[in-house]
């Protein structure tokens, strides 16, 4: 049995974003009508089982919490904390599927499914990433998660899945320092613009808004009266970006504006 709950779970992490998907109108209005009955652990978390399987995610969770609760010293009661955590993250009540997970973590901190935990954890956070617009406490705190399950686990599936999602949430923390500089250059705000864009360059370089922030910050520079600097940025660009649209708007740029600097 236990092999088949690893299997089981293992599988249902890589797919859980579909299923998510899937089940989260189902999941929506379900759960608050699982009343007490004291059963035997095997059909309480049978029932828990098959009401996760129609997507009643809500009630197999709340049933997966009474496996424990009714039968705490069961093995049971362990594999029903794991698959409560995983029922609420299904249903997106992330909150509760990190709390669940953790629990796991503090209670069976060496299990074998302590990877499945953090990652879940992980997962947890990254489907609350929000649009660059909005404050990016939710996206700091999934690439630490994200990050903390490649360090631990590098060499499983979840750590590769990690890595993929890192890149996309530096993608996006990058873009919420592109914003922010935009604005800052709108209002003639100069010097902090430039710190944003330093911060893509040097922090996220390996992302799609670097050509960008080489550009910005060949704009802020000449506005700070730095041409010296605006040429070493188009440089850069121009070494590693040749042909993009940045480049060309850089080089026009310094080609109008720092054209005596570059002679010398």
């Amino acid at each position: 049995m236990a092999t088949s709950f690893t299997t089981r779970i293992a599988r249902a992490a890589l797919a859980a974003a579909t299923i998510a998907t899937l089940s989260a109108c189902a999941g929506s209005t379900e759960g608050k009508d699982v009343a007490y009955v004291a059963r035997d652990v095997e059909s309480l978390y049978g029932e828990a089982q098959r009401r996760l399987d129609r997507g009643n995610t809500l009630q197999a969770a709340a049933l997966f919490d009474e496996v424990e609760r009714q039968h705490p010293y069961s093995p049971w009661a362990r594999r029903a904390q794991l698959m409560s955590a995983f029922s609420y993250y299904i249903a997106r009540d992330y909150n509760k599927a990190i709390q669940n997970s953790q629990r796991f973590l503090s209670i069976h901190p060496g299990n074998k499914d302590a990877p499945y935990a953090y990652y879940l954890i992980a997962l947890s956070y990254y489907e609350q990433i929000s649009d660059v617009n909005r404050d990016q406490k939710i996206t700091e705190q999934a690439q630490t998660a994200l990050r903390e399950v490649n360090r631990r686990f590098p060499q499983t599936e979840y750590a590769a899945d990690a890595r993929l999602k890192l890149d996309l949430v530096a993608d996006h923390l990058a873009g919420k320092e592109m914003e922010i500089g935009r604005h800052y250059q709108r209002s003639g705000q100069w010097l902090a613009a430039e710190l944003r864009f330093r911060n893509v360059v040097e922090k996220f370089d390996t992302t799609s808004h670097t050509p960008e922030a080489l550009y910005r910050l060949t704009e802020s520079s000449l506005a700070l009266g730095l041409p010296q600097e605006a040429v070493k940025y188009a440089a850069v660009l121009g070494a590693n970006y040749p042909g993009t649209e940045w480049y060309e708007r850089a080089y026009k740029l310094i080609d109008k504006h720092a054209e005596g600097v570059v002679a010398s």
